[in-house]
């Protein structure tokens, strides 16, 4: 009988040997680890997990400690945090049906196809993610996940997102006037006008539980409005969604295009612009002054355009239309954007195109000019962030979650390695891997 195996016995007598006294700790063999913050690549490190968190970082190879320690060889990959994508639909997949789907499928249909993207998600090496909009299903998955019962990233929701009648949001776009009447949304659904409708609408996604406000202050691409661009929501509107937002502890998500409604926007108070497509300059400088976050979602804008390129039929053509004008301009407004130092944190629209390619848009960055290291910072440090988690979040650090991705490959010669995870653990449990 070896040592340890009577120790064990020992202190099992002696009623000591419970969890406290053995707790199983996984050890992670890394041959690099990408320091975020530092910006260094660090040689032959051990990462020490235990309960869900990172108990320790330290040099070398680390041996086991106790009889239900696990060692995981990570030797010839290099291991960084696990990936924050910032702007998701999990209920969404991209597809010609998917205006007819809103009649057709019913909420059990959509929360089923939601947890299967969610897992897609979690093992293309995204162990956090902030749902921009969906039916309330997006809410449902994101408790199912933390209790769970169900295998995917971290949610952080945004429930049902907020805009005018008309606007980005509005399920009723396009239909006939039979069809409005009938289904005439109001504040509960999303749809609000003048700012004591938007407290409203603030308030009925509070009661649901969500982790944060998504609006829309200008038009968007896919829905059946004519313009994506023009600004759809007055300041004063947006400044009583965010003042009501702010007195029940919830950021501000908004999408715009238009450089408009992107300024009033900011002006307002939001935390974050997502796409800001046609973002002028002086938004830019306004976005700098005010501190507010980024999220580009590169990879939506060309993907929108790309498929109206190759297939004219694809989108109805009031659609396809935006798609040319407005998605094809995404990348080099970015491009400018960081030239102008505005705080970018990595999102990409997953559900506008297919979940699980969310790495591409660390490709479509660095094209725009951004280095390879800020841009992984986009998706770790700087999205702890913005989702106001750096405490957990962002980093392989003691005391965070045991959030960790591993690719083979220096992500920051070859960007395109991320798309390749080989070993994915969200909270010390491994999804992909050993």
């Amino acid at each position: 009988m070896c040592t340890a195996t009577r120790s064990l016995l020992l202190l099992a007598a002696l009623g000591l040997a419970g969890p406290a006294a053995f707790a199983q700790k996984t050890l992670l063999h890394c041959g690099r680890l990408l320091d975020v913050r530092a910006g260094r690549v660090l040689t032959q490190q051990t990462i020490v997990v235990e309960g869900g968190r990172i108990t320790a970082v330290q040099s070398g190879y680390a041996t086991a400690g106790g009889p239900q320690d696990q060692v995981i060889n990570l030797e010839n990959q290099t291991v960084l945090p696990g990936l924050i994508d910032c702007h998701v639909h999990l209920e969404s997949t991209p597809s010609r049906n998917s205006f007819r789907e809103q009649f057709t499928l019913n909420p059990a249909d959509v929360a089923y196809r939601a947890q299967a993207n969610a897992l897609t998600t979690l093992r293309a090496g995204f162990t956090t993610v902030r749902d921009c909009g969906g039916s309330g299903v997006n809410t449902a998955l994101r408790k199912a996940v933390a209790q769970g019962l169900a295998p995917g990233p971290r949610i952080y929701s945004a429930g049902t997102a907020i805009s005018s009648t008309g606007g980005h949001m509005d399920p009723t776009d396009g239909l006939s006037d039979y069809m409005m009447e009938k289904l005439n949304p109001g504040p509960a659904e999303g749809v609000a006008n003048g700012p004591d409708q938007c407290r409203q609408a603030v308030r009925e996604q509070f009661r649901r539980g969500v982790d944060l406000i998504k609006i829309a202050s200008t038009g968007g691409v896919l829905d059946l409005s004519k313009d994506g661009s023009g600004a759809q929501y007055s300041e004063e509107e947006i400044r009583a969604i965010v003042q009501t937002a702010r007195d029940l502890g919830l950021p501000v998500a908004c999408h715009a295009h238009g450089a408009e409604g992107i300024k009033r926007a900011v002006r307002a108070g939001v935390t974050s612009i997502e796409h800001g497509s046609l973002m002028d300059a002086e938004a830019m400088q306004l976005m700098v002054k005010n501190r507010t976050w980024y999220v580009p979602t590169i990879i939506a804008g060309k993907s929108v355009a790309d498929t109206t390129r190759r297939h004219p039929d694809y989108f109805p053509p009031v659609i396809a239309a935006k798609a040319l004008s407005i998605g094809s301009q995404i990348q080099a407004t970015f491009g400018r954007a960081i030239k102008q130092h505005v705080r970018v944190a990595f999102g990409t629209d997953a559900g506008v195109y297919r979940h699980g390619q969310n790495a591409l848009e660390f490709g479509y960055m660095t094209e725009a000019g951004m280095s390879p290291l800020d841009a992984i910072r986009t998706a770790t440090l700087n999205a702890a962030e913005l989702l106001g988690d750096p405490q957990n979040l962002g980093a392989l650090e003691a005391g965070k979650y045991a959030d960790i991705v591993a690719v083979e490959g220096d992500p920051l010669q070859d960007i395109s390695t991320l798309m390749r995870p080989k070993f994915v653990m969200k909270e010390g449990k491994v999804y992909v891997g050993q």
